[in-house]
């Protein structure tokens, strides 16, 4: 089937095929199994009551990453302390253990089914995903009751499906007001974004892909300097990479240094990189702005040359600006915001490899659920609890 894209005034193009390369291992959402703890044993000849079953909460953490969790609990399973039983020394059985499980801020968790349970938008919420059980009493024959057992998924919110990634003045604002229905604010001087920008690429089949316009980085912004951190943050929130270069290099002001458009990519990455290294590994395509200028030919192919083999001019950089691994671009896409020129080739791209991302995210999830119920059938062959074995 071909998807034909086109711009709010219905330019058609016709589908192109673009090369991909092997996914990143940025983790956008994650698939949990938690268990509330059993309450404890009552005591019928003494009235004694158990103790209750403990919690299962998720908690917003600072510098915590979904791919941390991942890293960290293999198995994917959360389940609380159980409550203490009731005793002749105490009546009253101790409460069992909450357990936490950290997550990063930003993040939205849901049932398995798609409810939604609760937000994290700043450090230290928390969102009880799973009730222990009920200690035995009276009320119960002083049987105690088990914890709640369900699945679930921790989703970071995006802000946009893409985000522009560049230096001041890389012709980012531009490149947005070509591809989407977006009117950023457009000058010729750095810093003209001060917050993210969205915008919608509209395609002729009715998909729309949104694309952030974000702040300008800077060398030093993983330290804070310039927007920093505010910019680093929504990067996170994206799902797929595009970062934008002059191609004829840059310079932020007079006594700051003149960088290249190879040097330039290379810096940014270093930004994202000593920020949070696991962003180094979203998808991302390369645009390379401003064709329209002078000598942009011959500059271009010098900058294809470059990024072939980088390690050969990896010493045109100061040791500390040399990233420990340089990006792999899906596409290196030469456009001119200002004539038009490439855009339309560039939105191809761009829904290329969101579509392909998104077709083996489903794989995965289809995989993840076979063997997770091919797992629970060899473990427990009567099918007993199965849901708590996944």
């Amino acid at each position: 089937m071909q998807c034909v894209p086109f711009f709010v005034f219905s330019i058609h193009l016709t589908y192109v095929s673009c090369d991909f390369l092997q996914y990143g291992n940025f983790v956008d959402n994650i698939r949990l199994y938690v268990r509330g703890g059993s309450g404890g044993m009552g005591l019928p000849r003494m009235g004694g009551q158990g103790g209750e079953g403990g919690d299962v909460w998720v908690v917003a953490s600072k510098d915590m990453t979904l791919k941390k969790i991942k890293d960290k609990y293999p198995m994917k399973r959360f389940v609380a302390g159980e409550g203490g039983n009731s005793s002749v020394r105490a009546l009253k059985g101790e409460r069992g253990m909450d357990k936490e499980i950290p997550a990063p801020v930003g993040v939205t968790v849901t049932e398995d089914g798609g409810k939604v349970i609760g937000d994290l938008n700043a450090e230290d919420d928390r969102v009880m995903v799973a009730k222990g059980g009920h200690g035995g009493s009276f009320y119960s024959g002083f049987e105690p009751s088990r914890g709640k057992a369900k699945h679930i998924r921790l989703d970071l919110k995006l802000i946009a499906d893409l985000g522009l990634v560049g230096f001041p003045n890389a012709g980012k604002s531009s490149l947005l007001t070509a591809m989407s229905n977006a009117t950023p604010q457009i000058a010729n001087y750095a810093f003209t974004t001060l917050k993210p920008e969205i915008g919608k690429i509209m395609y002729k089949d009715f998909k729309q892909i949104s694309v952030a316009d974000l702040p300008g980085l800077i060398e030093g912004a993983h330290i804070n300097k310039g927007m920093g951190h505010k910019f680093l943050k929504h990067v996170e929130r994206t799902k797929h990479l595009l970062f934008v270069v002059d191609v004829c290099g840059f310079q932020l002001a007079n006594k700051t240094p003149f960088r290249s458009a190879f040097e330039a990519v290379q810096l940014l990455t270093k930004e994202l990189e000593l920020y949070k290294e696991e962003l180094v590994s979203k998808p991302a395509l390369l645009v390379v702005n401003k064709m329209d200028l002078p000598d942009a030919e011959e500059k271009l192919e010098e900058l294809k040359e470059q990024l072939q083999n980088p390690h050969e001019f990896s010493d045109m950089l100061p040791d500390d600006m040399i990233p420990k691994h340089f990006m792999t671009f899906r596409n290196v896409v030469p456009v001119s915001a200002h004539t038009g020129f490439g855009v339309e080739y560039l939105k191809t791209c761009i829904r290329k490899s969101l579509d392909e991302d998104a077709t083996m995210a489903n794989i995965a999830l289809h995989q993840e659920r076979l063997n997770c119920g091919v797992s629970a059938s060899l473990t427990n062959p009567q099918n007993q609890n199965i849901e708590a074995l996944c």
